[in-house]
Order: C-alpha cells, then sequence, then structure tokens
C-alpha cells in the first residue's frame, strides 16, 4: 500500500497518509477541517525485491559495474605477482619435461 502526500489549500497544511490505492483520495483537512485538500504528485519511494529469486547486485548502475571490474583487475595484478618469479615457473617446465622424458625412455625399453 502506498503513503500518498496531500496539500490543503486553505490552510497550507501538508501530510502524508498510508492508504490503498484504491480507496478515494482525502478531502477534508486534519487541521483546518475544510474539504479544501488535494493529492500531490510525488516522486514516490524506491522498492525492494524481496525473495529468495532477487539479489541486491541484479540491477548496479553501469558506474558502479565499471568501479567493480577495475578493482578486479587490480586484485587479480597483486594476486598473481605474489611470490612468484619468471625464472620459477621455467624451471619447473622444464623439470616436468625431463620427468616426461624419463618415464618414456624407461617404458621404450
Amino acid at each position: 500500500m502506498p503513503t500518498y502526500e496531500y496539500a490543503c489549500d486553505a490552510c497550507d497544511h501538508q501530510f502524508e497518509h498510508f492508504q490503498s490505492i484504491t480507496a478515494s483520495p482525502i478531502r477534508t483537512c486534519p487541521e483546518c477541517k475544510k474539504r479544501k485538500v488535494r493529492r500531490l504528485i510525488s516522486g514516490g519511494s524506491g522498492f525492494l525485491f524481496k525473495g529468495s529469486g532477487f539479489y541486491t547486485t541484479d540491477y548496479r548502475s553501469e558506474s558502479y559495474k565499471q568501479a567493480a571490474k577495475k578493482d578486479k583487475e587490480g586484485s587479480s595484478k597483486k594476486d598473481g605477482d605474489s611470490g612468484k618469479k619468471d625464472g620459477d615457473s621455467s624451471k619447473k617446465d622444464s623439470s616436468k619435461k625431463e620427468s616426461k622424458s624419463k618415464t618414456n625412455s624407461t617404458t621404450s625399453s
């Protein structure tokens, strides 16, 4: 049920009222009791999807997605450099090749 905003043209009192969509608009002002109240057009309020099928990250703005992508790229570069040296990986590759060739030569004899 939405909350509607009202304004009285007689006393300039503004107020909100929580009511059903199908309910008729309020006409009488709670302050001055005159029938000069009108419903205002408002921007409304945000709403949340609730339940197991919706996530807060489903409808992110493009600027948020770009910032998150940059942050992720920056952290992956740091993770990739931690403790590894270029020489270490080439040594591991060459030792793997040597062990494969040794197993192949022993099985073919």
